[in-house]
């Protein structure tokens, strides 16, 4: 287990849909622990495996104290919305109200590859989208408001984190996302 590095924004493998999972091993046992790992020190309620470089289809979250993890998830999404504050490890200090829907089915493996089913509500549903968003390269950026997004994109560009990554040459993709802004994640 070690603490990984969380790739920010402009990085290409955020924007990228991640792939299956297809062998249920001590390097996903190890993955999934890295994850925990860095989400607890980060401290974060939730991190996919595309934020740490790695392009599968992994994530974890603690939520309510509750520490879970979900591998090659699908996703049922109630019709009922909610409107609330969301933030995310890629984009330090950056926080905007995203729509999600109300309440989450989940359904995927555990580490073992056992299936599971994870049901949420509220802040865990929110998190469990937001996560499993990441694993199909959607930002939640994607998911504001034309005017939000507006906003959203002149505060990353004018944070310390971004200006860092742009001088010490990191080559940083602002290009607008080819996922509707509005659309669920289904």
């Amino acid at each position: 287990m070690s603490i990984q590095q969380i790739r920010l924004f402009g990085d290409p493998v955020l924007t990228t849909p991640a792939s299956n999972v297809t062998t249920f091993d001590k390097e996903l046992r190890t993955l999934v622990a890295d994850l925990t790992e860095t989400m607890l020190e980060a401290p974060g309620a939730g991190l996919a495996a595309p934020q740490i470089g790695v392009p599968l289809r992994v994530f974890v979250w603690d939520v309510d104290e509750a520490l879970g993890h979900l591998i090659n998830p699908t996703l049922d999404l109630s019709d009922e919305m909610q409107d609330g504050e969301e933030g995310c490890l890629s984009f330090p200090e950056i926080r905007y109200d995203t729509p999600r829907a109300m309440r989450v089915v989940a359904k995927g493996f555990n580490m073992h590859g056992e299936p599971i089913t994870i049901e949420g509500t509220e802040f865990l549903a929110r998190a469990l989208q937001h996560e499993n968003d990441h694993l199909n390269g959607i930002l939640f950026i994607d998911k504001l408001s034309k005017s939000n997004r507006k906003l959203a994109m002149k505060e990353i560009r004018e944070s310390d984190w971004f200006a860092q990554a742009s001088q010490s040459g990191v080559d940083i993709q602002v290009k607008e996302s080819p996922h509707s802004m509005f659309g669920r994640n289904i």
